[in-house]
């Protein structure tokens, strides 16, 4: 049989006293073709003279008869925001309903109970699963670095007759049913210019080009075991491969430019995916997730309605802290969150004592809200910025001059950012369990024996930021904003150099340059050597705090690496160029 006949036989199964003409309607084929195909099936052995299917044609329906499915929901859901800091995406209640049960229950209504649901993000609160539906939760170690391909990559030899479903999606009909002919990924009827794939003419799921919209994308799919045998082995290969990191599950479907499974076309006004807060809203306005206490606290914060709240949209995941940009009435603001484990490395109250002496200069961006308590902070959206980059000597040497204007202000404040404490205290949140690398007591003991030289020179002792990245220094026209100032205390000010130069991941001959972007008319043998000592101390600091934030979940690749490689290389550097002073 064709995908036509199946489909045919498959309305049917469900009411054979269908007509031809019915038949056509329900299919969405032409009653010519209907016709043609029901004879065919009847010449080829699959259904009776009066329309009931055969053993032949039940013989088949058992072999292709669903075992199993696999739910995704490992995924921070970052469009989520704000409400995916209080609840995983697959718990959001629709219509008094999370959506993962809503998705677990049809599945049952169709005799599936054999379902595997992927977890990572908040994981602890998908656990009462398993005693109210006999779930099988797996767990997604790689949630927070790695996209949903790695998800199902971890279930892969689970799949042949199986139902992929992401978590997120609301479904006003079941989509699911006890007899399956072919392998088939869900889209619906309305274009899409996110899209990936459309349906083309032949009823083949094929690549969009240039700029054309595609079919949305659903994300549910039913995949045979010979389909499963080919998803398997690309998802086993793509999961090896760094390039795959990002990449959604459906991208192992394709050979070619077009997709190994047929496309079950649905209508846009059965089937929703829940992405984001104002899409809930517009799902079910009544659902328990829109009380959330940030939108609560946004609300209170502007004196206004929670439907005034509009366009909120996730921005970059910070590798402290969660954002979003929203609107309220006609200007754009910021709100930030703070991230996994951030409560034990930061003290909010001290970053607002820094805000506080800010206050008024123009320096950084303008702040609306901010708690000493949680570290929730709302800043004014500064349009038409861009962030300095790094690899542009003019943009580097702006914002070094910016930085030594904000130094020369020799603001204070009542706490000091103690690089060599911090150390110890980023060691310390590991709780007992030892670095990943091997040499690390031999490294952090070479670090110490820099402090000793550290303290004989000459410094500059004022509020310094600690964290003055490429990343947070904004450009605008003639102006510059250094924003989040979280890390920031009493410390020599020549740390924000080596800071800058340690994330940007310079070398060495690149550093020398930031250096003289810093000190153009000059900078004594002293001061530079100092400076690479603080790159030394910094860079184990920072790979300090990437081994803590590991162990919460979040990886940061090559980054880390690179850190741990400036204590090193750094602290050897200095014993060539100071001598015997080290």
């Amino acid at each position: 049989m064709n995908i036509q006949k199946y489909d045919i036989v498959n309305e049917l199964v469900n009411n054979n006293e269908k007509n031809q003409r019915e038949l056509a309607r329900a299919t969405g084929y032409s009653v010519g073709k209907v016709n043609s195909s029901i004879k065919e099936l009847k010449e080829e052995g699959y259904l009776t003279s009066d329309m009931k299917l055969t053993e032949k044609a039940n013989a088949e329906l058992k072999k292709r008869k669903p075992r199993n499915a696999v739910i995704l929901a490992a995924g921070y859901g970052m469009r989520m925001v704000p409400i995916n800091v209080e609840v995983p995406k697959g718990l959001l209640t629709v219509k008094e309903e999370p959506l993962i049960e809503r998705l677990i229950c049809q599945l049952h209504e169709a005799g599936i109970y054999q379902i595997d649901v992927v977890v990572g993000f908040m994981k602890e609160q998908y656990e009462y699963l398993i005693d109210k539906y006999q779930v099988n939760l797996v767990f997604n170690k790689e949630y927070s670095s790695k996209n949903n391909l790695h998800s199902l990559n971890r279930v892969r030899e689970h799949l042949g007759n199986t139902y992929i479903i992401p978590c997120d999606i609301w479904c006003s009909e079941n989509p699911f049913s006890d007899h399956e002919w072919y392998s088939w990924y869900m889209v619906t009827d309305r274009a899409d210019d996110r899209s990936s794939v459309r349906v083309n003419r032949k009823k083949e799921l094929v690549r969009v080009k240039g700029d054309e919209p595609g079919n949305t994308m659903i994300g549910i799919a039913y995949i045979l075991d010979q389909e499963a045998d080919l998803l398997r082995e690309a998802l086993q290969e793509m999961a090896k491969k760094k390039a795959y990191d990002q990449s959604f599950w459906e991208i192992a479907l394709f050979e070619g430019d077009r997709m190994i499974v047929a496309p079950r076309e649905v209508s846009d006004e059965k089937v929703s995916e829940v992405n984001t807060y104002e899409q809930l809203r517009e799902l079910d306005s009544d659902s328990d997730q829109l009380q959330s206490d940030i939108i609560r606290l946004i609300s209170q914060v502007f004196s206004c309605d929670e439907r005034e709240i509009t366009e909120i949209k996730s921005l970059k995941k910070g590798m402290t802290n969660r954002s979003f940009r929203f609107r309220c009435r006609d200007r754009y603001y910021i709100m930030r969150i703070p991230g996994e484990g951030t409560g034990k490395m930061i003290n909010r109250k001290q970053e607002y004592e820094v805000y506080q002496q800010l206050r008024g200069r123009n320096i950084t961006d303008p702040v609306i809200y901010m708690s000493p308590e949680n570290g929730y902070k709302i800043t004014e959206y500064i349009q038409g910025t861009r962030t300095c980059d790094s690899d542009d000597m003019e943009d580097v040497r702006r914002c070094m001059r910016y930085l030594r204007q904000f130094h020369d202000l020799n603001l204070k404040v009542n706490h000091t950012f103690d690089l060599f404490g911090q150390i110890d205290d980023y060691e310390s949140l590991w709780n007992g369990e030892t670095s990943i690398y091997r040499d690390y007591h031999e490294t952090k003991e070479n670090v110490w024996k820099l402090k000793q030289y550290i303290d004989r020179q000459p410094k500059q002792i004022a509020l310094t930021h600690i964290d003055a990245v490429c990343d947070n220094f904004l450009l605008k026209d003639d102006r510059i904003f250094l924003i989040d100032w979280e890390y920031a205390g009493m410390q020599d000010v020549h740390v924000d150099i080596a800071m800058f130069a340690i994330y940007a991941m310079y070398d060495r001959k690149q550093i020398d340059n930031l250096i003289k972007a810093y000190f153009p008319e000059g900078v004594e043998k002293a001061v530079r050597i100092k400076i690479y000592c603080y790159i030394a101390v910094c860079g184990l600091l920072w790979s300090n705090w990437c081994e803590y934030k590991r162990m919460c979940g979040v990886e940061f690749g090559e980054y880390s690496i690179k850190q741990y490689r400036y204590a090193k290389e750094f602290y050897r550097i200095v014993k060539n160029e100071a001598g015997e002073e080290i």
